[in-house]
């Protein structure tokens, strides 16, 4: 059974509290940062060591490439996002086929290690506003975003991945940083709906996973869209028809604080729809978090969970052998030098 708690652990092996959070039962999943890898068989023996005490755990890490990639040394440099929209200018059918390479090969590295997702793709749309956004947005026109994402999908999905698309319903058009600040963003529904959510209604049946944003849409609800039934059950959820996991974005981000506490934003997410919370870099608010389910006990459906399990069917020595990995690192490789 998975928990509705995804936190972190603090180094390259487990320590004995870390041992006795993950062993808590309404955890459900742990995510690694670029301070728990130290290189390949390193990382393996940690992944090996938290399956020991939670075979079922989700393990997670952000692995978009460009500026936000954990696993760096032996693993390939991955582009941003922003290089294959770049690429489609010049050539729209070679870029499908390079985000094809970037998302099987992503995935099949960090399946290969034994880590179930890497919170990707990026779905927002670049409005040239936001700079914690950016280059990690793939274009800034929603169809184009679209079509290159589908088959960025495609890849991940061919490798074994599960994707997760974040931040809905579009974090590109702020300019305020969400790990920092507050942000509004005060266009109407029918301008959000005409511009960031295309990828997310044309994609959500391929997607197993969302993550809200920490953003006030102020003409939708007074609530960060994470926190926002409006968003996530009347939208996501009954409009979109979407069946997967909703993942809260990391709680412990200042865009989180508007809800309270760290018990109080658990609840104000899960009440909202989220099956599965976030609160990372403090151990403190995890544990809070999780004396907040002791008491109110939250069971997400374990089905969308399933769905989430890493599916790769080759060993980390089997990748370079492998004619789609010597593909890939050669197209990305080619693009970025």
């Amino acid at each position: 059974m998975n928990g509705a708690l995804m936190l972190d652990v603090a180094g390259l092996e487990l320590d004995a509290e870390d041992k006795e959070v993950l062993r808590h039962p309404h955890v459900g999943g742990l995510i690694f940062f670029a301070r728990n890898f130290a290189g390949i068989e390193q990382i393996q023996a940690l992944v090996k060591s938290i399956r020991a005490i939670r075979p079922e755990i989700i393990i997670a890490v952000d692995q978009e490439g460009g500026r936000v990639q954990r696993f760096k040394d032996g693993f390939v440099k991955l582009p941003p996002m922003k290089a294959i929209g770049d690429l489609f200018s010049k050539d729209a059918q070679k870029a499908s086929n390079f985000a094809y390479q970037c998302g099987w090969l992503m995935a099949a590295e960090v399946l290969a290690i034994g880590v179930d997702i890497s919170f990707a793709p990026v779905l927002d749309v670049d409005f040239g506003l936001s700079r914690v956004i950016g280059d990690r947005s793939i274009h800034s026109q929603p169809e184009v975003a679209t079509a290159l994402l589908r088959s960025y999908i495609q890849g991940m999905h061919a490798a074994g991945m599960a994707a997760t698309g974040k931040h809905f319903p579009g974090h590109g058009s702020v300019e305020a940083d969400s790990h920092v600040a507050i942000p509004v963003d005060n266009r109407t529904f029918a301008q959000i709906d005409a511009f960031d959510l295309v990828p997310f209604k044309a994609l959500s049946n391929q997607l197993q996973g969302i993550m809200p944003a920490h953003v006030i849409y102020p003409e939708v609800d007074n609530r960060p869209a994470g926190f926002s039934p409006i968003w996530l059950q009347d939208l996501l959820r009954q409009k979109m028809g979407f069946e997967g996991v909703i993942f809260s974005d990391d709680l412990s981000m200042e865009g989180a604080g508007v809800a309270g506490g760290y018990a109080d934003r658990a609840d104000a997410a899960l009440e909202a729809g989220c099956d599965m919370v976030l609160a990372c870099n403090n151990r403190s608010g995890a544990v809070q978090i999780l004396e907040y389910l002791e008491k109110h006990p939250r069971m997400p459906h374990q089905h969308r969970f399933n769905a989430l399990r890493g599916k790769g069917k080759l060993a980390w020595n089997d990748l370079p052998h492998h004619q789609q990995w010597i593909a890939s690192e050669q197209a990305i490789r080619g693009l970025i030098g």
